[in-house]
């Protein structure tokens, strides 16, 4: 198993932690010094208190938790973040409120998880022809009939 470099920015924060031996995904923490309440179709940038070393040709993405996100209609902004392997900023999580109520995040709750993965980063060269294939051009809900 690899290891990522994490360093601690504030006090208080966690490492990511992973639930169980087979988890894709590691819990990223609130790091706040008091709860932040998001508003019903509002954004909060979330502390995590941390900066990581993402592998090189890889990426840090973060997705919702899934009981975050439907239990309590909390989950980033931008669907799924990306932490590029030369980013060392503090890590934040936009946290989105799709419900009907105010959601307070706490620190140190779960509020998202991250999963590293490989990337290719192939260069984009412009053609007159692209190969055929049975779908060609068929787009949404094209398959399958």
């Amino acid at each position: 198993m690899s290891e990522i470099r994490v360093k601690k920015l504030r006090e208080g924060a966690t490492l990511p932690t992973y639930g169980t031996a087979y988890s894709a995904g590691a819990d990223l923490y609130a790091c706040l010094a008091e709860n932040i309440t998001i508003a019903p179709g509002e954004t909060a940038f979330i502390p995590t208190g941390i900066a990581l070393e993402v592998p090189e040709r890889c990426a840090g993405l973060i997705y919702a938790r899934s009981g975050l996100a439907c239990k309590r209609g909390l989950a980033p902004a931008n669907k799924v973040g990306v932490v590029d392997s030369d980013y060392r900023g503090e890590i934040m999580v936009a946290l989105h409120n799709h419900g009907s109520e105010p959601q307070t995040v706490a620190n140190g709750e779960r509020i998202a998880q991250m999963v590293i993965t490989p990337v290719l980063t192939p260069a984009y060269v412009e053609a007159e022809e692209l190969s055929d294939t049975v779908r060609a051009s068929g787009g949404f809900g094209s398959t399958g009939k």
